[in-house]
């Protein structure tokens, strides 16, 4: 009679693991009488078993795991296995620099924000009603009106933002405000002398 000895973990598999996959670790131990075997994930117990089978896998399920090996004479650990989960981009969104308002000649930054494994690299933007795109890389100076998305890629898929409206107020327009702003301001002071 012994404890369990020579506990290791099994993964089936490539090793790349995308979401969507089925995989199995599986339990390798050495013991007399057969050990009790329960499978840990960060510091939880997530199931028993020799085997333990994940399927259609998650980005939730990325983590460490190890397996215990338990008899009446002793316990043992194996070492760590790390599932990394890759997924596609997901939660795409633009985020705007300022207001989204510009005068005549200036220009707004636009930044594709996305979740990824790997992380997004390759970033399209578009106009709206535009058959091709406008941009690349994960900024983006737009300097006309419209309404603009990203579209975020890795070697897994893409997915686009929704739009965001840019507007361009003309420098005349700006120009004329003040200028009634300013007036008002000299015919009040006049008023109250």
């Amino acid at each position: 009679m012994y404890p369990p000895r020579s506990v290791s973990v099994l993964m089936s598999g490539s090793g790349v693991i995308v979401e969507g996959d089925s995989v199995t670790l599986n339990c390798m131990s050495d013991s007399n009488p057969p050990a009790e075997i329960s499978w840990i994930k960060g510091g939880t117990v997530v199931g028993s078993g020799r085997i333990y089978n994940i399927s259609k896998i998650s980005s939730d399920d990325s983590g460490e795991y190890k397996c215990k090996s338990i008899n009446e004479h002793g316990e043992k650990y194996s070492d760590t296995v790390t599932l990394n989960v890759m997924y596609p981009p997901r939660n795409v969104s633009v985020l705007i620099n300022g207001s989204g308002v510009i005068v005549e000649g200036d220009s707004v930054t636009l930044n594709c924000i996305s979740d990824s494994n790997p992380p997004a690299l390759n970033f399209s933007w578009f106009k709206e009603n535009e058959p091709s795109a406008v941009g690349s890389g994960q900024s983006f100076s737009a300097l006309q009106s419209g309404r603009f998305y990203c579209q975020a890629h890795n070697q897994h898929g893409s997915q686009r933002s929704d739009a965001v409206t840019v507007s361009v107020k003309g420098s005349l327009v700006i120009y004329i405000s003040i200028g009634v702003i300013c007036g008002a301001a000299v015919i009040i002071m006049m008023l109250i002398w």
